[in-house]
């Protein structure tokens, strides 16, 4: 297999429509999608709809648990489960017709003990074993102390597998080694090393201390609408938005991820790959809820990349 996707804290995610929102008023949405969430699964779900071979690994417990179950194998991913004595969370996200804005309500999430945690760890060293990438993405829930990405790296290094990080806050500041890529947004990397980033110049030597400090060999940093960023030792490249309608951004940076992890496992080059990220992210900015984009459209964006080179530049 691939790609081993882990997903710390998944949830269920709910959403849908009003006409408005307001406080103190009974608020009638339309009927809820719901979608199987969190960072890893959501990479995995765009993965599996590029064709590639993934496993997703996450922790599911109560009544909800078993309902994310369901909606993993409705989604057509391969998947382990680690049971937890607590249930999974629900995220909601409501779409107000009358302003065009999204209202997004995310929980901590169930506490894991340190033998859940354990179990875990174990599940992705058993389905690591022949993988080409781990990617290990979202938050850490309650109980789940901030080293337990490092704890993961090292396992994984061990293995002699690549690791791709997407996470933030504490569990971010506690790498110190052993990450092949990690994909902060522009926000999360002022915050890791501690000070504005108000410019390219800037935003560059932020990640390229990333790499200095051998934390991580590549740094991938989403700009939001205005594009992303690439860093290695040797590189610094700046790519482009691709401006579409936005229906739902939920998900939008994991599919970027798991552009990025498919490209790199098809051997293509990094470029390459953060544009195979890029046409991902924007497929998945059209879609409702936390919906990959469909697969013809994410290689019609990224043929569209490919051919047209003026989107990538230099970054100074």
């Amino acid at each position: 297999m691939p790609i081993v996707t882990l997903t710390m804290n998944p949830a269920i995610d709910v959403a849908g429509h009003t006409d408005r929102v307001a406080p103190t008023d009974k608020m009638r949405c339309e009927a809820p999608r719901f979608d199987p969430g969190g960072g890893g699964i959501n990479v995995a779900r765009t993965v599996a709809v590029l064709g590639e071979s993934v496993t997703a690994i996450y922790p599911a417990g109560g009544h909800t648990g078993a309902f994310l179950e369901q909606l993993v194998h409705a989604a057509g991913i391969p998947s382990h489960t680690v049971p937890t004595a607590e249930p999974s969370r629900e995220n909601i996200a409501v779409h107000a017709d009358d302003t065009g804005e999204q209202y997004r309500f995310v929980f901590p999430g169930p506490r894991l003990t340190p033998v859940e945690q354990h179990r875990c760890l174990a599940a992705v060293e058993r389905h690591a074993a022949g993988a080409d990438y781990v990617v290990a993405s979202g938050s850490l829930p309650p109980g789940v102390g901030p080293e337990f990405y490092q704890i993961l790296a090292d396992m994984v290094a061990a293995q002699g597998v690549r690791m791709i990080l997407d996470t933030s806050g504490a569990a971010l500041h506690a790498i110190r080694r052993g990450v092949f890529l990690v994909k902060p947004s522009v926000r999360e990397l002022a915050q890791l090393v501690g000070r504005t980033l108000p410019g390219r110049a800037e935003q560059v030597a932020a990640a390229r201390e990333l790499v200095t400090a051998e934390v991580a060999e590549v740094v991938v940093v989403s700009l939001g609408v205005e594009g992303a960023l690439l860093v290695t030792t040797e590189l610094s490249r700046w790519f482009a938005p691709i401006p579409v309608p936005v229906r739902s951004g939920i998900g939008a940076g994991d599919a970027m991820v798991g552009g990025i992890a498919v490209g790199l496992t098809r051997g293509s080059g990094l470029e390459d790959a953060v544009r195979l990220g890029i046409a991902a992210a924007t497929a998945a900015l059209t879609t409702s809820g936390t919906g990959p984009g469909l697969r013809a459209r994410v290689e019609q964006l990224y043929e569209a990349l490919v051919s047209d080179h003026e989107p990538v530049a230099e970054a100074r």
